[in-house]
């Protein structure tokens, strides 16, 4: 009886790993997540940065935001500063704001073509202006503008740094040029703005001190005007001399008559005594009611001139007053003024800082490392958790 099954006589086939090498079976047992997760975006980082990506030349400069006359911090102040609270650092982070705000892309326009910078032949479509997913807006200049722009702060120093990217290094360095020029116009416009809020204020209190002080001397005048009177106190001081002497000429007479009464009761000369007495005592009267005693006296034209004289002297004290805070005004305008002061001028880079292709690579391929091990770990707890 012949045997039904059949044998292969010949070599033994080979196993698909045999045909194929070694790296293909390790290739093919790798899961898709891994491929698609870590494998997949490292290898098109990588052929984007070592094949596609254009170099970028850095431009830096540092500078420093300081007032003409620095005061000593007190305890407040440098306890503030060690919160990161200080007076240096509001003024150059303003300074900041403006080189990434569009203010400062509208301001380097008619000087350079930033659009025209940022889309220079040869760089790669991924970094060039406009962007595929993008637009040629000016909203999308000033967004991919702000990609090649870094600006940082040393607390410790006060320093600020200021980083330009741009596709060719005379580029990077006239852009970062033109910007610290744009960060002096601000700190100027800041200067003139906070001097003339002071100095104006200080000079409409001048005015309108002097505006008082004119009103005071012209009411003063009209009061001279009307009474005839220069000085009512000089006036009334030379009445009242005028009465003590009346007053004491009158008590001479008296006397005299009382003697002569006393050694002749019946000598005509009475009669003339008496006569003189009257007329001292008429005077006199006359005199004091000049004084005091009714409406046309001085005693109320002193009072109204001594309200006037007091108005125009205290505003006279305000104008003094007034000029000497304008001057103030003018000396903190002067103390407090700003200065955008370059301590490292802009470099014109010799060689491409950007971008740095190898670290790129290492980090998409960690990253994606991390990405893949935590979905791992909690994949793994679902199935664990399901099977329990």
């Amino acid at each position: 009886m012949s045997d039904s099954n059949l044998s292969y006589l010949g070599a033994p086939a080979k196993p698909h790993a045999a045909r194929t090498g070694g790296y293909r079976l390790s290739f093919e047992k790798l899961p898709w997540p891994f491929l698609v997760v870590v494998v997949l975006p490292t290898v098109l980082t990588a052929l984007y940065y070592l094949l596609i990506a254009s170099p970028q030349y850095v431009s830096e400069a540092r500078f420093i935001v300081r007032s003409a006359e620095r005061a000593q911090p007190n305890s407040l102040g440098l306890v503030l500063q060690g919160v990161g609270l200080s007076a240096a650092q509001g003024d150059a982070f303003a300074v900041h704001e403006y080189m990434i705000s569009r203010d400062a892309v509208d301001e380097l326009k008619p000087k350079i073509d930033i659009a025209r910078v940022l889309s220079r032949p040869g760089a790669d479509f991924l970094a060039r202006f406009p962007q595929p997913w993008g637009g040629r807006t000016d909203t999308d200049l000033h967004k991919n503008f702000q990609r090649f722009l870094t600006v940082g702060y040393n607390s410790s120093t006060g320093i600020s740094t200021l980083r330009v990217k741009a596709f060719t290094p005379r580029d990077a360095q006239k852009v970062t040029d033109e910007l610290l020029h744009g960060g002096e116009r601000l700190v100027n416009r800041l200067n003139e703005r906070a001097a003339s809020n002071t100095v104006l204020d200080a000079e409409r209190t001048l005015a309108e001190a002097e505006t008082r002080l004119a009103s005071a001397q012209t009411n003063l005048t009209g009061f001279r005007n009307r009474e005839g009177i220069i000085d009512p106190e000089a006036s009334a001081e030379e009445g009242a001399e005028v009465i003590t002497g009346l007053a004491g000429r009158l008590a001479g007479l008296r006397a005299d008559r009382a003697q002569l009464a006393a050694d002749a009761p019946n000598s005509p000369l009475l009669a003339n005594v008496d006569s003189q007495i009257r007329a001292y005592e008429n005077e006199l009267a006359a005199q004091r009611a000049k004084m005091a005693g009714n409406a046309n006296s001085l005693a109320p034209k002193i009072s109204r001139y001594e309200a006037l004289a007091l108005d125009r002297e205290l505003a006279d004290k305000g104008v003094a007053a007034a000029r000497t805070a304008l001057d103030s005004a003018h000396e903190d305008a002067r103390r407090q003024r700003l200065y955008l002061e370059r301590v490292v001028n802009p470099s014109l880079p010799d060689k491409a800082d950007e971008p740095r292709r190898l670290r790129a690579i290492l980090l998409v391929l960690v990253t994606s490392l991390l990405i893949y091990g935590l979905g791992w770990l909690i994949l793994a707890g679902v199935r664990e958790h399901r099977q329990d």
